[in-house]
């Protein structure tokens, strides 16, 4: 194996997330082109003290990349290498973005099981944050991992699979803690089209036909509108003249057969899965994103909308719903229940922190677990009490990397 010498790197540039509240300079960084070159630049690091992260596609808005140490890019480690349409299994590596799993998937009869409306992201990414699409009959991205290899904190290659459930349930969300993700394996499924509808609703509408909505279609989700222009934000679509104010822009998504065309109408989209999940943003809004039990969802988003309402102007940005189903991920927001999603948005350059803070303590009364690449005000105490197998965790995180060579000054406070 080739040796490696930090002091032997380029330069570090300065590194900046998708949306620019992230933003710092490593005093090393490396762009390995396969595992090999991932173990040399661990063991390199390790030797010497030094921490190491991976920059993955930069959609956090949290400081879990930020490093004194070593940045990796594994954008070089990209593509799907496997496919079992038997078993229902992909494998693939690190850097393959979303989008990536597409053809080769469908191809072999297989599609994702389920995704959120960006795709650029790269799967160890998101998988290592618990990213999330919607509807309660289907897990995050994270709950779908089968198996996991990686490179520990000591430089040894790691294979993780379901005859270890324990280091399994550790690394489907891990936050990059465990050491670097080399290979991943998913659960995924039969191809299947979607019709997708679109529509203003009112409030009063949506929460009185919540378990219809919830439990009726794959997937739900709405943004709650608090003023005429909210929807621009999101670049949502709506008709002149239409009233915007405390109205929900709803999407619901159900599988239709072979049999139902393909409609490319804005709102009543027809066409294969992964061309209906994807949605543009603009990175134009930090967020906060936070889950409740999905039977306290009503009452959470009750007092969100009464929070927001007294709270304007900072909170312009739409109230983001959805909801997720349960998996056994040890720091999965989904751990052993089925949640709702609450995503809360402000304007990059806003001094909007005592708005997030009031956010936190409202939604601190519903026991709200957090999305770890979201901002959020979680603390050690509110960790162990949320997460019932965070000591679990970390004892896993310590035998694999018993220096700590993974940890941020962000995460270290929390996982030590």
């Amino acid at each position: 194996m080739a040796q490696i010498t930090l002091t032997d790197l380029p330069a570090a540039s300065r590194w900046t997330n998708w949306v620019g509240n992230q933003s710092f300079t490593p005093a090393h960084a490396a762009a390995p082109r396969d595992e090999e070159e991932v173990v040399a630049l661990v063991r390199a690091a390790a030797d010497r003290g030094t921490h190491v992260r991976v920059s993955a596609a930069t959609h956090s808005f949290t400081p879990v990349v930020e490093t004194d140490g070593l940045l990796l890019d594994l954008s070089a480690m990209r593509g799907v290498v496997a496919t079992d349409a038997e078993r229902k299994r992909a494998q693939a590596l690190p850097g393959t973005l979303i989008q990536d799993f597409y053809e080769p998937l469908w191809s072999a009869g297989l599609a994702l099981r389920n995704q959120g409306d960006i795709d650029t992201q790269q799967i160890a990414g998101a998988v290592s944050t618990a990213t999330h699409g919607s509807g309660i009959g289907y897990t995050s991205l994270s709950g779908a991992v089968r198996g996991v290899r990686l490179v520990t904190g000591t430089g040894e290659i790691r294979d993780i699979g379901e005859d270890e459930p324990d280091l399994l349930r550790a690394a489907q969300v891990s936050v990059g803690m465990l050491g670097v993700i080399t290979r991943l394996e998913l659960a995924v499924t039969d191809t299947y089209r979607l019709r997708e509808q679109v529509g203003l609703r009112s409030w009063d509408d949506v929460m009185e036909h919540w378990d219809e909505l919830v439990n009726d279609h794959r997937h739900f989700g709405f943004f709650w509108l608090p003023t005429e222009e909210s929807a621009a934000l999101y670049n949502l679509k709506s008709e002149p003249g239409q009233t915007l104010t405390d109205q929900c822009y709803v999407k619901l998504f159900d599988e239709v057969g072979d049999d139902v065309p393909d409609d490319d109408t804005p709102d009543r989209r027809v066409d294969r899965c992964y061309r209906i999940f994807p949605m543009v943003y603009d990175p134009n809004f930090h967020e906060l994103e936070y889950f409740v039990s999905l039977d306290k969802g009503p009452d959470a988003l009750r007092a969100m909308r009464e929070l927001m309402l007294r709270s304007l102007p900072d909170s312009v940005y739409p109230l983001e719903v959805r909801t997720v189903g349960a998996d056994d991920a040890f720091l999965s927001p989904q751990y052993e229940t089925d949640t709702t999603v609450i995503s809360v948005s402000g304007k990059p350059g806003t001094d909007y922190w005592d708005y997030l803070r009031s956010v936190d303590a409202l939604l601190a009364d519903f026991d709200a677990r957090v999305h770890w690449g979201k901002l959020h005000f979680l603390t050690p105490e509110r960790l162990h009490a949320l997460y019932p197998r965070a000591d679990d965790f970390i004892a896993i995180r310590r035998e694999l990397d018993p220096a700590g060579v993974f940890l941020n000054d962000h995460l270290r406070p929390l996982f030590w």
